[in-house]
């Protein structure tokens, strides 16, 4: 079967980029077509299923091991032409970088997050903790690869936490769950609802606002898709903290403090 093409723009308008700004997160509906989603979808699920290396129960993993099924990189992968250009596609690259305010942007990682039946919550968080880059302009897009609820899990944020930048070395657990609960209600900021999605709707969130997912009480995988962009010509900082020392080794290899962020698993897309 020939794949879609991805390449053809998402109409964002200036209303959608002035509530990404102020929020630091968007809901943003059929990025993807179900004629699309159809096409790819079933290749990203294969491929997350065949390079899976958490087979423990869930009653045998930590608080973030439950959260979800993380399995990064699938864009790379030798056998996934599919996900390549899933991943890669100009559309979503786009309104990453038009909601950003950059001319190009650069893949940071993919990563499939599923949530299986009876998997446990998310933990309040930070995205951009684990990544040792220069810019505060970075962006992950979320987009279930079937029909969501929140009873499966939904992200949920909270609006306009991202204005506060680094809030400390606090990893995805249940301590960045409780600081981060307190600071929200401290704070005041309003928590966004999660609402159902379709599959080839879409998130789009900053790298600092705080966002968490409710555990997964149906008895149905919440399948999502995730990309992580951030902009062309960053640089990388000095990796404090074993998160950021990980992440330089793994996503940005053969970089240093100061280069540019440019490895060959991070192209302008």
């Amino acid at each position: 079967m020939e794949l879609p093409d991805l390449s053809q723009e998402y109409p964002l308008s200036a209303e959608n980029v002035a509530a990404y700004r102020a929020n630091g997160h968007i809901l943003l509906r059929d990025v993807a077509s179900p004629e699309e989603m159809a096409a790819y979808g079933p290749a990203i699920v294969e491929a997350a299923i065949r390079y899976n290396t958490e087979h423990r129960a869930l009653e045998e993993r930590d608080t973030y091991k439950k959260a979800f099924l993380q399995i990064m990189n699938l864009w790379a992968c030798d056998d996934a032409d599919a996900v390549r250009r899933f991943v890669l596609a100009r559309r979503f690259a786009k309104i990453a970088a038009d909601l950003m305010g950059v001319e190009r942007v650069r893949l940071y990682h993919d990563q499939a997050l599923f949530k299986e039946a009876g998997g446990g919550y998310t933990p309040w968080h930070q995205d951009q903790h684990y990544w040792p880059l220069d810019t505060d302009q970075t962006i992950t897009m979320w987009m279930p690869l079937v029909d969501v609820t929140p009873e499966m899990g939904v992200l949920h944020f909270a609006s306009g936490s991202h204005t506060s930048g680094s809030l400390g070395e606090f990893p995805i657990s249940d301590e960045s769950q409780d600081v981060f609960r307190r600071f929200i209600a401290e704070r005041g900021f309003r928590l966004s609802q999660s609402q159902p999605m379709a599959a080839g709707d879409a998130t789009f969130h900053s790298g600092w606002v705080l966002h968490a997912a409710a555990p997964n009480t149906t008895d149905t995988i919440r399948k999502a898709m995730t990309m992580i962009y951030y902009p062309d010509g960053a640089r990388v900082v000095n990796p404090v903290g074993e998160g950021r020392q990980k992440d330089l080794a793994r996503w940005l290899p053969g970089c240093k403090p100061g280069d540019l962020a440019a490895s060959e698993l991070n192209p302008v897309v």
